[in-house]
């Protein structure tokens, strides 16, 4: 049997070599001229639409730095306002802080505008227009906009000026809402209810009120004090730590026993 020379061999195993070559090249230029053709036919068809939402997103975004540098800027004047108007108050001048305050009273929504109605109505109350404090006070209470802490805070402030020409039952029916255990304003809300409840001659309200504000550790220690002695008054036990109690009182005792002597001494 013949041979097949193996330079024979090696001519057809290049030119086959060669034909894939070629066939693998020319697929390539078609999958390009494909990927070409369905690229511009996309750009034809998407491109403008793409476009305008590339620079709709970047009109946006460049708005939005600009609202927060607005945002920013205002905030530190407001700031600066508050501040300054705290100066003024601290150093007794009440005029000059109230008028300073004005601008940004003004403002709605804020929570710096809130803080200060809130400041310009303690100033008013200080200069002993109640009017006026009462206005402002029930104006951020009827804030949709002021955060809720701020609302109760000015509610409350209203109700303790008007507390004496007040009837009872509108004491209780603008305070019971703050006058609950956890509420941030629980313990003086409570004990402008308690009193009320009083005044109604609900006994049994009052002193389970009071007691309440009696064990309620985030109480201030002088209102906790008073509502103590009010609920046993009232015959209602507001003592959960007898001897806690009795230890606290006696440090407290022997503290001023010992400034007494130290007077006595000089």
């Amino acid at each position: 049997m013949a041979l097949t020379p193996k330079n024979e061999l090696s001519r057809e195993e290049k030119r086959a070599k060669q034909e894939s070559a070629q066939q693998e090249a020319l697929l390539r230029e078609v999958d390009d001229a494909v990927r070409q053709s369905d690229a511009q036919a996309f750009l034809d068809r998407w491109g403008k639409p793409l476009l305008g939402l590339i620079i709709l997103a970047l009109v946006a975004f460049a708005g939005y730095l600009y609202w927060d540098s607005r945002q920013e800027a205002a905030m530190e004047r407001d700031s600066e306002t508050l501040v300054g108007a705290l100066d003024q108050i601290q150093a007794g001048n009440l005029d000059s802080g109230y008028d300073r305050l004005e601008e940004l009273a003004a403002g709605e929504g804020s929570g710096a505008a809130v803080a200060a109605k809130l400041m310009r109505a303690g100033i008013a109350e200080q200069r002993g227009d109640n009017d006026e404090a009462s206005a402002l006070f029930k104006q951020i209470a009827a804030d949709d906009g002021a955060a809720p802490a701020m609302r109760d805070l000015a509610r409350l402030r209203d109700v303790a000026l008007n507390y004496d020409a007040m009837d009872s039952a509108d004491i209780v029916a603008a305070l019971k809402p703050l006058a609950t255990p956890g509420k941030p304003y629980f313990a003086s809300a409570g004990e402008l209810v308690a009193h009320a409840y009083l005044d109604q001659d609900k006994r049994a309200e009052a002193g389970a009120l009071f007691a309440q504000i009696a064990k309620d550790q985030t109480a201030p220690e002088s209102v906790r004090s008073r509502a103590r002695q009010m609920a046993g008054v009232l015959g209602v036990d507001a003592i959960e730590d007898v001897e806690a109690l009795l230890a606290e009182q006696g440090v407290e005792r022997e503290s001023a026993a010992g400034e007494d002597a130290a007077v006595a001494t000089e």
